[in-house]
């Protein structure tokens, strides 16, 4: 009975090794931040996409697309590519793949795995979402609002959101990358499967991937 235990104990320890070692952050190349498109240019080839290649995005262009929807832009001060309200930075960019669920941090350029299940079915109601290589939800964190009433919160929120969906837009119209943004997703189940706080609120998910040729 003795040796059943220790052996369970042993087992039960290296899971958690393992797990440890498996959501370790992963530090992101610096974005290529020279070139591109010009502006009006993106502008006119900006547009939805629901039909997706399940080809996956590479480390860089990542790298490029979450530093586009909110990466430090101005070091110095830590501002962002996107515009929040009373800059309070109250957005956290979520990103559900195959390999589980990642947290970027635009302080440090990197994606934090918090868990290794593949939620991807689960940020939207639409069937094409659980094959596409990646689902950004977009999350607001109510606590880091200060200053700012409960009726003000939700609308300033939004657009937050908005402003960094529109930076992975013209971001994918550069890169020849498909994008939609969405709204329809059971909001209650998804901020269970991500663990999500009570002050925690799911704004919008935005579905990124090739398009299908």
């Amino acid at each position: 009975m003795r040796y059943i235990i220790l052996g369970t104990i042993f087992l039960l320890a290296s899971a958690v090794i393992v797990t440890a070692q498996e959501l370790k952050p992963i530090q992101l190349p610096a974005p290529d931040t020279s070139g591109g498109k010009p502006l009006m240019q993106a502008l006119q080839d900006r547009h939805s996409t629901r039909d997706f290649s399940t080809d996956t995005l590479s480390l860089p262009v990542l790298s490029n697309l979450v530093w586009a929807a909110c990466g430090v832009n101005r070091t110095g001060e830590g501002k962002r590519t996107a515009p929040s309200a009373m800059n309070k930075q109250e957005i956290d960019l979520y990103l559900a793949t195959a390999n589980g669920l990642y947290l970027y941090n635009p302080t440090k350029h990197t994606l934090q795995h918090l868990l290794p299940a593949d939620i991807r079915e689960k940020t939207g109601m639409q069937d094409f979402v659980k094959d596409v290589p990646l689902n950004i939800v977009y999350v607001a964190d109510y606590d880091k609002m200060s200053g700012s009433s409960e009726d003000e919160k939700t609308p300033y929120a939004y657009a937050d959101a908005a402003f960094m969906a529109e930076n992975v837009y013209l971001f994918c119209a550069c890169e020849g990358l498909g994008t939609v943004v969405r709204g329809s997703i059971k909001r209650p189940e998804l901020e269970k499967a991500m663990n999500l706080r009570a002050n925690q609120h799911i704004i919008l998910a935005q579905s990124v991937g090739y398009p299908k040729k």
